[in-house]
């Protein structure tokens, strides 16, 4: 006959057992989420991010519905660098504006940017990552886009602390042809951003989106904060995020107050 002092050890032993794989999966899920807090993570993920913004001024009334769709593939180029493309494609439409010619619906003008970036952190353990930027005009409609080819160059760096990630990217974007009738574009875009990840995957975001058009000397200054969680339904990996922004400065006619954000990012680890 077993005792209990027999079989009391055998079952502690055999839940410790059971609990070493099940907390090593929730450890790289944690890690996943603090891999897609690093837009130049090696990492293949297609966020769709869907905006909602209400103009003010000589606007007051318009709204614009924005769903960008954000692929990021990285590339192994060598045995120490990675090429990491990430492709803005915008389905815009707006809607309330004075003049009907604003109000159209459609593709908007692609963004795409490559940084090449070291695989291994720096010595003190920042991740950077640098290359050109290219503004298509790929609209299709002339109330959607600039009608202007753009280049120049962009670059991001950042550092992750435990469960944090601090870091910037920026770019500008010079337009190098196009439509001669249409303003040139000359814009620095810069993007701090704080983010936290806890050990339920879930992830805390604050960030600006902050553009200065130098043709104009105006400031567009959105403020995000948002909050994000990890999921799996069957073998497909995802994060759905949830936020609010706040343009804390725009120009005239441009949007105001607060802002709608959802986003769903499709994962696909390796």
């Amino acid at each position: 006959m077993v005792t209990r002092n027999e079989w009391m050890p055998a079952l502690a032993v055999s839940a410790l057992v059971l609990s070493v794989p099940a907390r090593a999966q929730q450890d790289q899920a944690v890690e996943l989420a603090k891999k897609l807090a690093n837009p130049i993570a090696s990492l293949i993920s297609v966020p769709m991010q869907y905006n909602y913004d209400e103009y003010g001024g000589v606007n007051d009334g318009a709204s614009v519905d924005r769903l960008n769709i954000q692929p990021v593939i990285p590339i192994s180029i060598s045995e120490d660098w990675n090429l990491i493309t990430r492709t803005i494609v915008p389905l815009v439409d707006q809607q309330g504006f004075p003049s009907n010619a604003m109000n159209e619906s459609g593709l908007g003008d692609v963004v795409a940017s490559q940084f090449f970036s070291p695989k291994a952190p720096t010595a003190n353990g920042w991740i950077w990552g640098a290359g050109p930027v290219e503004l298509l005009p790929t609209a299709s409609d002339e109330a959607l886009g600039a009608e202007k080819w753009g280049l120049g160059p962009t670059a991001v760096a950042l550092k992750q602390v435990g469960p944090w990630t601090i870091g910037g990217l920026a770019n500008h974007i010079w337009s190098v042809g196009g439509d001669d009738d249409r303003a040139d574009i000359n814009a620095t875009f810069v993007q701090p951003f704080v983010i936290y990840v806890t050990k339920t995957k879930t992830t805390f975001g604050v960030m600006t989106e902050s553009t200065y058009d130098w043709e104009n000397s105006a400031w567009s200054v959105p403020v995000v904060a948002s909050v994000a969680q990890m999921f799996k339904i069957g073998p497909q990996i995802m994060q759905l995020l949830l936020g609010a922004r706040y343009w804390v400065e725009s120009p005239e006619g441009g949007p105001e107050g607060w802002g709608l954000r959802v986003q769903l990012t499709l994962l696909y680890p390796k």
